[in-house]
Parts: structure tokens; sequence; C-alpha cells
């Protein structure tokens, strides 16, 4: 019993909080406040109805999400081994992530609407925005804390510049790596989703612009609703199926985080 206390804990909280949305739902008969039972509704609706297929706009955003990762992912790495390697170049870098990464993405979207257009380059742009600051930062301090004993153990197995990075500051600043691509991930998760709607109907076609559809074309906020628990759902799976299970078979096994 103990061993599943938190998840019981988790639970009877989102029990306890449904029962109060629905008792508050429906006794107050607010538009925009619909109860739980309306919001499944539609829910089930954007599933089945062919004019609104919900899943094709959620698929158009993971698509775009996961690209973005692993480009930002890519470059994140790329630029913090090179800063390993050039002093001149990590302190180059070290100030770009400083300037950009308290940069909001949504900040970029008036230039990237003048410059590249309302599309899906431009969302592609602002989630590798979103990924490769904060996972370069956690890489680089990840760097900074590799213990002195690899480097060296590293050197006298004569491994050269590139073998340090990949054989020794990589592997020995994972956890690091692994929380800058899960900041990185919300980050870029919440930017594209606000991305496509404010672009509303342009020519992305996201789970942000089902929302808008349905605020301000179907005039239907039960399926905003359904929209918003959908995308709570993604981040949980997200969470507690990849990350965690990456950070179980690796940092955790490793002995590196507790």
């Amino acid at each position: 019993m103990k061993k599943y206390k938190t998840q019981i804990a988790q639970v009877v909280f989102v029990i306890v909080c449904l029962v109060a949305w629905q008792i508050y739902a429906t006794q107050r008969d607010i538009m925009g406040f619909p109860t739980l039972n309306a919001i499944m509704e539609k829910m089930i609706d954007g599933f089945t109805n062919p004019q609104r297929q919900i899943l094709s706009y959620l698929g158009h955003s993971l698509i775009a999400i996961v690209k973005g990762l692993g480009i930002g992912a890519v470059f994140a790495i790329v630029f913090s081994g090179l800063s390993v390697v050039s002093s001149t170049f990590n302190a180059i870098y070290n100030l770009i992530v400083s300037i950009f990464d308290l940069l909001p993405g949504v900040a970029l979207l008036p230039i990237l609407m003048i410059t590249v257009g309302a599309n899906d380059t431009s969302i592609l742009i602002l989630v590798v925005h979103s990924v490769i600051w904060p996972m370069s930062r956690n890489i680089i301090d990840g760097f900074k804390t590799t213990p002195r004993m690899y480097i060296e153990a590293g050197k006298n197995m004569g491994l050269g510049t590139l073998g340090l990075v990949t054989g020794v500051y990589i592997p020995a600043s994972f956890a690091s790596m692994l929380s800058g691509i899960k900041v990185g991930w919300a980050r870029a998760w919440r930017g594209l989703i606000s991305a496509e709607m404010i672009f509303g109907a342009a020519q992305s076609a996201g789970i942000g612009v089902y929302i808008n559809n349905a605020r301000t074309v179907w005039i239907d906020y039960p399926s905003v609703y359904a929209a918003i628990i959908l995308i709570i759902i993604v981040g949980v799976i997200v969470e507690y199926c990849v990350f965690r299970v990456i950070e179980k078979l690796t940092v955790r096994k490793w002995g590196m985080v507790r």
C-alpha cells in the first residue's frame, strides 16, 4: 500500500477537483464553464466528427514538436560541445544563450510572421528557439561539473578533443542534458500551441488552431476545454511514459540521481 501512496494521493486529488468542477458548473450554468459531461461529449465529437478531426490537429502539432525538439537538441549538443573545444566560442556562446534564453518565443512571432509568414516554418523556428537555449545552458553547466578525474582518465586513454566530448563530457552530463530537454519540451509545447492560436486559421493546422476555431468560429466552449484536456493528457504521457522511463533506464540506473 505504501508503494502506491503517491499515486493514490494524485488520483484522489484529481477526482476531488473533477467533482468540485462538476458541482460548480451544474449550479452556475455559465457558458464558458461547461459541465464535464458536455466536455466529454465534445471530446467524443472531436474524434468522430469528420469535419473536426481533433486527432489530425493534434498529430500536426506533435509532428512539429518532434521536429523542433530533434533539431534543437542536435544544435544544443553541437554548440555546447564546441564551447568545450574553444574558450573564445565558449564566451560568445554563453553570451548568446544568456540573451536568447530570456526571450519568450511568442515575442518573436511578429518578426517571424513578417519575415517567414504565418506558417509551419515559423512554428518550427519557434520550437527550436524554445529548446536550444535551456538545453544548451544545462549541457554547459553539466560539462562544467564533470569531475576532473574523468577528464584526466580520458586523456590518459589517448582520447582527443572530440573523444573527450563524446566519451567523457556528454555521458557525465547526461542528467543535465535530460533536464534541459525536459525544460525545452515544456517551453516548446506551450509556445507552439500559443503560436497556432495566434495564427488562427492560417496555414498551420495544429491543436492551437482547433482551440481558436472552437472559440471564434464554432462558438463551442466545451470543445475548447476538450482540446485543453487533450493537451494535458499528451503532456502527462510525455512526462511519465517518455522522460520518466528514460530517466529510470539511464541516470537513475547509473546512480547519477536519486
